[in-house]
């Protein structure tokens, strides 16, 4: 069987990926995986750590900055620099470094979790309580002027979000529900929401996702040691094991997008693997879509 696997007889292949530590580090909350074609790096998150990272496959470099508080994601800006969703809302950098607000709206209790850039170049950026409590999260669309408008308002942990490759349909997950929902793109609205997979009891919780070229859509298992790839009508279809066991989202990266990155978390965990926290990759594990930056 090959890292990603195929489809055989109608079942999902599975098997233990030939996956190899891209960054090996003891992130509390390792998540957001994203790939900068501009820097040609890979940005992540750990998010109770507040701390944004970034990684050049090619030359091994890393970075770090701290960001002062909780940072659920960070993703490139169109004229350079980062668009975090942070605890108290959503702020910019600068190329050098300089930071401002672009939305803040600070609610006790609740923290920014993952984000992402929608193909018109808008942040979808999702919260969650600190306690997760039922509905206590939001999903809210961002432009680079500041609009914010709230699609979803009774999100428990708001967290995988990406859109297929021709645009039409948004993927979500709102994690205590097991489910990948899917929706229709309206112009700036999404529409008609329905679920598209539902992971079962006992194989964990979906997480991070994201899309790939062929539409199929690959989301990471929080306790429950595996991302898996499902196909547009629903079906999985490839299930790539991992030795940690809460994977926390992935995103195709590297030069052709064949390389698929995982970060994973060590949060909770009486006794973490050893791996937990670190940054796993997956070589040509499939063929991603380019990813835009934030238009602001």
């Amino acid at each position: 069987m090959t890292a990603g696997g195929t489809t055989t007889g109608g079942r999902a292949a599975r098997g233990r990926a030939a996956y190899e530590v891209a960054v090996r580090a003891r992130a509390a909350l390792g998540e957001g995986p994203t790939w900068d074609p501009a820097a040609g790096h890979l940005i992540w998150v750990d998010i109770l750590s507040s701390r944004v990272h970034t990684y050049d496959p090619a030359s091994g470099r890393r970075t770090v900055r701290a960001t002062g508080q909780h940072v659920g994601a960070a993703k490139p800006r169109a004229g350079g620099g980062l668009v975090l969703n942070l605890r108290d809302g959503v702020g910019l950098t600068e190329p050098d470094g300089t930071f401002r607000w672009l939305h803040r709206a600070p609610v006790p209790g609740r923290r920014g979790n993952d984000a992402a850039i929608a193909p018109d170049g808008a942040l979808w950026a999702g919260t969650m309580r600190y306690d997760e409590s039922a509905g206590g999260g939001t999903l809210t669309r961002l432009t680079g002027e500041g609009t914010a408008d709230v699609v979803l308002d009774d999100v428990t942990v708001s967290n995988g979000t990406g859109w297929s490759p021709d645009g039409r349909l948004m993927y979500y997950v709102d994690t205590p529900t097991r489910r990948i929902d899917v929706f229709d793109v309206d112009g700036p609205r999404v529409v008609n929401r329905r679920p598209v997979a539902r992971v079962e009891e006992g194989a964990g919780f979906p997480d991070g996702l994201t899309v790939d070229a062929d539409g199929c859509v690959w989301v990471a298992l929080w306790d429950g040691g595996a991302v898996r790839r499902y196909t547009p009508a629903g079906d999985l279809d490839r299930v790539i094991e991992l030795p940690v066991p809460r994977p926390t989202a992935c995103a195709f990266g590297g030069p052709d997008l064949t390389d698929l990155y995982v970060t994973t978390a060590r949060t909770g965990l009486s006794a973490p693997h050893p791996l937990a926290g670190s940054v796993l990759v997956v070589p040509g594990a499939g063929r991603g879509v380019p990813q835009p930056a934030f238009a602001g």
